[in-house]
């Protein structure tokens, strides 16, 4: 499964579509109709004003589960995301925080997803949350029995984490690739919103060109329209959400503006 089949741009760019505190949530406060049309003004923004795919996530539902979201949990972004699908004409992905890679494979399929990102899927990681497994080989054995035609986006060396282990990110990247049979590497900054390193980037796609599968290398954090153009000579994509807020704060509404302004300058490298 190539991700490059999914997108119609060469360079494809995927907005973020953060949903506020989903009930049951510490932070909830919005009615599921309210949600719900944030959620879709959000995607109308992105995809009209030139984004080639929408990334939705359980952002507001912090403290995150670590590895296995409750029911109502997968309910809730199983109906949100199958309006989306349904409303915009772009593919459209799937990240059930923290890290329950299985549910979120579980809504793209029943929504009409085309991708799921995933924290952590191979190797094992120290977060807020305490010690994340990467479940590579349950989350590809349910897409088979699943039959869902969704590309798996790995995070490698996420943020808001510490790896664990001494093995070096170019030998993460190779067994992420060939072993744990990811569909796309993604790229971020040390927390939400802040640039991923230079040299990260270098090493991760070195360590996919020396991998036996070609896949697309993902900028997963601080895209900005002043750093997208030297980003996306080198990565294949990029995954943005805070450089597309209003005021640029992760939890605000997508700006039209911001958007256009960073789809000229991806457009432009």
């Amino acid at each position: 499964m190539d991700p490059r089949d999914l997108f119609a741009a060469s360079t494809p760019l995927v907005g973020m579509a953060h949903l506020p505190a989903l009930p049951g949530a510490p932070r909830h406060e919005q009615s599921r109709d309210k949600l719900r049309a944030r959620a879709l003004a959000d995607a109308h923004t992105l995809t009209e004003n030139g984004v080639d795919g929408v990334l939705v996530e359980n952002f507001g539902d912090a403290p995150f589960y670590p590895d296995e979201v409750p029911a109502h949990v997968v309910a809730e972004m199983t109906a949100t995301a199958r309006e989306l699908s349904l409303a915009v004409d772009t593919p459209l992905g799937v990240n059930v925080l923290r890290n329950d890679a299985e549910a979120a494979l579980a809504v793209a399929a029943a929504a009409g997803g085309s991708f799921i990102r995933v924290n952590v899927h191979t190797g094992a990681a120290v977060t807020d949350q305490g010690l994340l497994e990467g479940q590579a080989h349950e989350t590809v054995r349910l897409r088979e029995r699943l039959d869902a035609e969704v590309a798996v986006f790995a995070d490698i060396d996420v943020k808001h984490a510490t790896q664990l282990g001494t093995r070096d990110r170019a030998t993460l990247v190779r067994e992420t690739i060939d072993r744990g049979l990811a569909d796309a590497v993604v790229v971020s900054g040390p927390e939400t919103g802040e640039p991923a390193d230079d040299e990260d980037l270098l090493v991760t796609l070195d360590g996919r060109d020396e991998a036996t599968r070609d896949v697309p290398v993902f900028i997963g954090s601080g895209v900005t329209p002043e750093t997208a153009p030297a980003l996306l000579d080198r990565a294949d994509g990029a995954i943005v959400g805070t450089a597309l807020k209003d005021g640029e704060q992760t939890t605000n509404r997508v700006d039209a503006d911001r958007v256009r302004a960073l789809v000229e300058a991806v457009r432009s490298t």
